[in-house]
Parts: C-alpha cells; sequence; structure tokens
C-alpha cells in the first residue's frame, strides 16, 4: 500500500500547500476479501496528493482519502504482526496511513512525503463459544445435536474444511452461536495442516467449547495414541503456543460420546486427572506439558449420537455466558460512576 504526499507551498507569498490524503480500512456489508483482491489485483492503494498553494489559493486543498472498503471481522495488521485496529462492525475505520503534510514556511515550502506501509487483512470469525477439539472428538456431531446447524459428517479427520456456525435457541428466545472450527492437530501452532486459520479463529470467540473423546484418539497409524487427559493438555499446549492470552478466555469441557463401552469408568479418571494435573504431567512427553493447566468452569459429559447431556450441556453454555455478561454490565456501571464522579469533583 502506498499514500500521499503534501502539496508544495508558495515561497514568495507564504502559502502553504495542502496535507495529502490519509488511506483507511473500513468495515462495509457485503464485502469479501476475494472480492478485494479480484478488485485490486495490484493490492496498491494511493490516496490522492495535496494541491499545490498557488496565487488564487493560497492554502492548496486537501488531497482526497483512499477507502479499502472491507469485510465485518477484519483484524488489520502490519507484515510484522502489529494491530494497528480491529473492524467488528460495519463502518468501523481504522486509518492505515497518514498523508504527508503540505509545504510550509517551517518545511522551506518543500511537502513531506506520505506513509508507505504494507498491510495485511485478516478476516476472523466472531462467534459466542468455539469448539476445539481434535478431529474425530466428535464437534460436528455435537454441533448438530446442540443447534440448527447440519455439517457434512463424515467417519474421516479433517473433515470440517471451514468453520461451521451453529445457533442455540432457548425457550426464552434467547440465541447464542457456536462455531466448530476446522480440525486442530498436533503442531498447528507451527502452521501445520490448517493451523493458524483455526486458531486465528479461536482469538475472536468469547468462550472456548473443549471437545474430547471419552476414549482417547489417535490422529494417524504413525502419532502416539493420546488419552482424553492428554488430549486436554495436548489442545491448551497448542493455544498457548500461538498466544498465551487465548487462555484466559473461560472454557468448558466436553466429554463427548458417553455411549462408548468403558465411558462411565475412562470418566471418572478423566476427572481424577483433571483435578491434580501436575500429578499426572508424567503422563505426557516434556513439550507437551502446558505451563498452565486450564480450570473448566464446567465438566460435561454427553453423547452426541444419543442426545444424553446435551440439554445440560446447553444449560452450562447459558450460564456461562450470562455469567460474564453480567461483569461486563457491572464494569461498564463503574466505570460511568468513576466518570461522573470525576466530572463532579471538576466542576467543584
Amino acid at each position: 500500500d502506498l499514500w500521499c504526499s503534501g502539496g508544495m507551498g508558495l515561497p514568495r507569498l507564504g502559502g502553504q500547500g495542502g496535507k495529502g490524503g490519509d488511506v483507511w480500512v473500513v468495515a462495509t456489508k457485503n464485502m469479501t476479501l476475494k472480492r478485494i483482491k479480484d478488485k485490486f489485483p495490484q493490492k496498491r492503494f494511493v490516496a490522492d496528493a495535496g494541491a499545490n498553494s498557488g496565487v488564487r489559493a493560497l492554502k492548496g486543498e486537501r488531497g482526497a482519502d483512499k477507502e479499502i472498503l472491507a469485510p465485518v471481522g477484519i483484524t488489520v495488521t502490519t507484515d510484522e504482526s502489529r494491530t494497528l485496529g480491529d473492524l467488528n462492525v460495519e463502518g468501523d475505520r481504522v486509518m492505515v496511513a497518514k498523508g504527508g503534510s503540505g509545504g510550509s514556511l517551517y518545511s522551506a515550502f518543500q511537502p513531506s512525503k506520505g506513509e508507505a506501509k504494507h498491510i495485511r487483512l485478516d478476516l476472523k470469525l466472531i462467534a459466542d463459544m468455539g469448539l476445539v477439539g481434535f478431529p474425530n472428538a466428535g464437534k460436528s456431531s455435537l454441533l448438530t445435536a446442540l443447534s440448527n446447524a447440519t455439517p457434512q459428517i463424515a467417519s474421516y479427520a479433517f473433515t470440517t474444511l471451514k468453520p461451521e456456525i451453529g445457533k442455540l435457541i432457548y425457550d426464552d428466545y434467547k440465541q447464542i452461536s457456536v462455531a466448530d472450527l476446522p480440525g486442530l492437530i498436533e503442531g498447528a501452532h507451527m502452521n501445520k495442516g490448517m493451523g493458524h486459520k483455526f486458531l486465528k479463529h479461536v482469538e475472536r470467540t468469547k468462550q472456548l467449547l473443549f471437545v474430547v473423546d471419552v476414549c482417547g484418539f489417535q490422529l494417524a497409524s504413525k502419532t502416539p495414541f493420546r488419552s482424553a487427559f492428554e488430549a486436554v493438555q495436548l489442545l491448551t499446549k497448542e493455544l498457548e503456543l500461538y498466544k498465551e492470552e487465548l487462555l484466559s478466555k473461560p472454557a468448558l469441557l466436553v466429554v463427548n460420546k458417553m455411549d462408548l463401552p468403558d465411558a462411565e469408568d475412562k470418566l471418572a479418571e478423566l476427572k481424577e486427572q483433571l483435578q491434580n494435573p501436575e500429578e499426572f504431567s508424567d503422563l505426557l512427553p516434556e513439550d507437551m506439558i502446558p505451563q498452565n493447566y486450564l480450570t473448566f468452569r464446567h465438566v460435561v459429559p454427553v453423547s452426541a449420537i444419543t442426545g444424553f447431556g446435551i440439554s445440560h450441556l446447553k444449560s452450562c453454555v447459558r450460564q456461562s455466558l450470562d455469567e460474564d455478561a453480567a461483569l461486563e454490565v457491572k464494569a461498564t456501571h463503574r466505570e460511568k460512576l468513576q466518570a461522573l464522579r470525576k466530572q463532579s469533583q471538576g466542576r467543584a
């Protein structure tokens, strides 16, 4: 992306050149990243230069801004991954580069160049809950059982190739969105499989819903078998290695496939291990041990196939999100009160 310079000043009459235009990224409805790519194959955006100062107009006109129309749900970053801003709702704007100032007495009437910058547009999903689990943990089946979504389900790994959103609808018409994200695999933080795409989506969900197979899983014949406890810690480690802040999100654990033989015994074992995870860390290879173990708000056994535990899970999801919403409202009220007190103290 490139940005424009200001206009020339006019030394003879002390005139000032116009400022160069700025470049903005603006969230717009019905826009896609593909449409931006098709419309601007060069991926180069230039605002207008400021007008020169002249006898008729001593103050040159400001150059017109350039707006890059982008989809809602974009994070704008630099090539070095520094976040410039988020576009969460229609109309949100982020200035990505400033136009140069016009020439004036202070700059010997020479204009300055505008900023030149490369930016990235990352589209991320926004949902209340993000399902986190390895392939075949039964996330798609769980989403179908929970909601009105009908994802395509097959009996092989990596079945969810793009995020699938389900809506949980409650008796009082409250709706909660749950996103089933592309299957996470070991090494996702290193961008294996669809790793980074998955992990970027996780960033935008309010809470995490871990899903594990009560009997554990083996991804492929070359990879080791993982118990449910190991799967939980490996998922935690992947998130931690990608971005530690992800683990500050509230998390629930769904223990799926309770219709399988020995499920009750395995669930009891998992619960015991989760209560004192440090004691069982020797079950994990060194590079799989998370720095901090997650504490789950709820551990909910279910069977997506038979429907066992599904209504209880819906209640737990609602309760967890409602708790956080109440805390947010309290925090907002507190901030407003503090602002009012400062105002009244200022007047006094």
